[in-house]
């Protein structure tokens, strides 16, 4: 895997842009990871996205640099995962080929009263300016969309979680070698509507009468490709997320059990599942999430969708590297 997750202090000297060169043709791809996950998530985020595009890169060397919105409320937890992630503004200015952002935990019931909005409004514009490929992943998808078109995401009557079969637009280069139906785990509150998107312009790829739009695409300079899936999930993220969630509702910190994912669990491991969730309704208390079938129920999960995150990101860095162009450092301004 020729990828470099690279951290950077506050106190360390700006590497030069000579440094990023390979000798030859072989060029060294600069992506910056805004990665606006919770805390106890962040370091499982760069290892997802690390490992997806490290494996899509192939031969091609790739420098990913983590960075996050400071407006996020931290604890220690997230403050010391992130004390040496760039810093926005000097990430920003540091040539970068690509620029991926995570999604996070909603707060607010509208995206422009969440505490990053303005933050989010100014990355977008550098996007467009620069018109560097960027990916969009979840609320982070949503927030874009209402940015540029005005489009609102909608609340579902239920979390939307689970791995679903998608339709998918034939012959499309974005799409080559992901086959068709395209399994893709969502794990989400909203959505955007399909047809709104296809209204309004955007390259829908793939889609579900049941989960919605999957992935679309604008292009705007450069290019945008959004997901309201998650292709860099591990085969088990959707299980530690109901393991959370259950979690919350033994602690009365939601007030439903949680719905369990879709065409996700074997039939045994369901079984297993199941069979908590009568203790749990039966005795809630924070104590029995110790009890969670959680190892038996990981060996028997298998990443249906590893093959299609592949093609995707490798289409995708195909894209980056035609679009790359020489490197140059700039002051970056985000007040």
């Amino acid at each position: 895997m020729a990828l470099t997750l690279q951290y950077r202090s506050r106190q360390q000297a700006a590497a030069e842009t000579a440094e990023l060169q390979q000798p030859g043709d072989q060029r060294t791809l600069c992506i910056g990871l805004i990665n606006n996950m919770p805390d106890a998530a962040l370091q499982s985020t760069e290892a997802q996205f690390g490992t997806l595009l490290g494996s899509a890169a192939g031969s091609t060397p790739i420098i990913l640099r983590p960075s996050s919105f400071p407006e996020l409320p931290r604890g220690p937890e997230g403050q010391a995962r992130t004390a040496d992630y760039w810093p926005l503004e000097e990430l920003l200015c540091a040539g970068l080929d690509a620029l991926i952002i995570t999604g996070t935990e909603p707060r607010a019931a509208q995206l422009r009263d969440e505490p990053y909005w303005d933050r989010f409004r100014q990355v977008l514009d550098w996007v467009d300016q620069q018109q560097v490929p960027s990916i969009w992943s979840c609320l982070a998808a949503h927030a874009a969309v209402e940015v540029l078109d005005g489009i609102q995401r909608q609340r579902l009557p239920q979390k939307r979680c689970g791995v679903y079969e998608h339709a998918t637009l034939s012959g499309h280069p974005l799409l080559r070698g992901a086959g068709s139906p395209l399994h893709m785990p969502h794990s989400r509150w909203n959505e955007l509507p399909l047809e709104d998107l296809r209204d309004a312009g955007y390259t829908v790829l793939s889609w579900s009468s049941v989960s919605g739009a999957d992935t679309f695409a604008r292009q705007r300079g450069g290019l945008l490709l959004f997901f309201q899936g998650h292709p860099e999930y591990e085969a088990t993220t959707l299980l530690k997320e109901y393991r959370r969630d259950v979690g919350r509702f033994l602690a009365h910190q939601q007030e439903h059990y949680p719905t369990l994912p879709v065409n996700y669990l074997p039939a045994d491991a369901a079984r297993r599942v199941e069979f908590f969730r009568e203790q749990a309704l039966a005795r809630r208390d924070p104590a029995l999430l110790e009890q969670f079938p959680f190892s038996a129920v990981a060996e028997k999960l298998h990443n249906v969708w590893q093959a299609t995150a592949l093609a995707l990101y490798r289409n995708w860095l195909a894209v980056v590297k035609q679009s790359a162009a020489p490197r140059t450092r700039e002051t970056v301004s985000l007040v």
